[in-house]
């Protein structure tokens, strides 16, 4: 079945005929400026692109990440603005960090999408094998460049946006401090711990947070949107304050009392095993399939259903090329 094809499919279990959904990509307008990075591209570390402050009095170690993805500009909107507010911790230590620097550079308004990486994706090549390895690329150079202030890092909020309709969600790292760290945020209200992914380890994945160090990677909405950024905002801020780095009268948005977020654990990462595979509508990330053995989509002539009742879908992708993430399943925890 080609990719915009609109052929219809039997469905023998429901004995009805089913269309799959084609496919469009939604409307790349950027509604956020670009970033001028300007003076701060240097950074104060001796890492081009990483500004760390620190507090005459202890405390945890945060890092916030932006552009790991070269054409998610929103969090280095937010870094500069705090950088240029002056947003300092009030104790232990803060590190800004504008990752891949090299893709953002070619970051065209005109063609939003094109600029995500150079050679690879820097959110697949965190695993230790591969960055003490010889193989090179763009990215993986960058990561290695990265790597002594991620090691400094207590805690890591790394701000990513999403291509495809997605409400926002919080993706944690491995174990169970991260978590829980998420869930007391409760912005954005849903938490999910998974495996990760076959293409590679992100950043949250690196062994550094298997050792006690917490990760965060916060999926805040649809690239080059106002709200994206707002909610990113919301989300550091709250982080801030739960680790006791925020100043008193600091240029932030006000303190919220939320509930705890829900935390949903992916049971299934379905990977396209076709060219061919095809939703059969336009979900939306966060939709929540009431009942278990809902068919859902199409890859060539494998069904793919819902494992169990209430079953979240977590950023379905519905262009996923063969041999990448097409959506993960997940159930609720908590």
């Amino acid at each position: 079945m080609p990719r915009d094809s609109a052929r219809a499919t039997a469905s023998p279990a429901l004995g009805l005929t089913m269309q799959p959904a084609v496919a469009t990509l939604p409307t790349l307008e950027v509604r956020v400026p670009v970033p001028e990075l300007g003076a701060w591209r240097a950074g104060n570390t001796g890492i081009e692109g990483v500004w760390t402050f620190a507090a005459p009095e202890p405390g945890p170690h945060l890092m916030l990440t932006a552009l790991v993805h070269g054409n998610e500009v929103t969090g280095a909107l937010l870094l500069l603005r705090w950088l240029r507010e002056g947003i300092r911790p009030r104790r232990g230590a803060l590190t800004f960090c504008f990752a891949n620097l090299a893709a953002f550079d070619r970051f065209d308004p005109a063609d939003p999408a094109a600029s995500r990486f150079l050679d690879e994706d820097l959110n697949r090549v965190w695993a230790t094998e591969l960055l003490a390895g010889g193989r090179r690329s763009a990215e993986l150079d960058r990561a290695r460049a990265l790597l002594p202030a991620l090691r400094r890092a207590d805690v890591l909020l790394d701000l990513h946006s999403m291509l495809w309709p997605s409400d926002a969600l919080m993706i944690a790292g491995p174990g169970a401090a991260s978590r829980d760290l998420g869930r007391a945020l409760g912005t954005p209200p849903v938490v999910v711990a998974d495996e990760g992914h076959a293409a590679g380890l992100r950043v949250i994945d690196h062994a550094h947070f298997a050792g006690g160090a917490r990760a965060l990677l916060l999926e805040a909405g649809p690239h080059w949107q106002p709200e994206t950024l707002a909610q990113m905002e919301r989300t550091a801020a709250a982080l801030l304050r739960r680790l006791g780095l925020a100043e008193e009268g600091a240029a932030l948005p006000p303190a919220e009392t939320l509930p705890p977020g829900r935390l949903a654990r992916v049971t299934r990462t379905v990977t396209a095993q076709s060219a061919d595979f095809a939703f059969l509508r336009a979900f939306r990330g966060g939709e929540v399939i009431p009942r278990r053995n809902t068919l859902i989509a199409l890859d060539g002539e494998a069904e793919l259903r819902t494992p169990h009742d209430d079953c979240l879908l977590v950023m379905p992708s519905p262009r996923a090329m063969r041999g990448h993430t097409a959506v993960r399943l997940a159930r609720f925890e908590a």
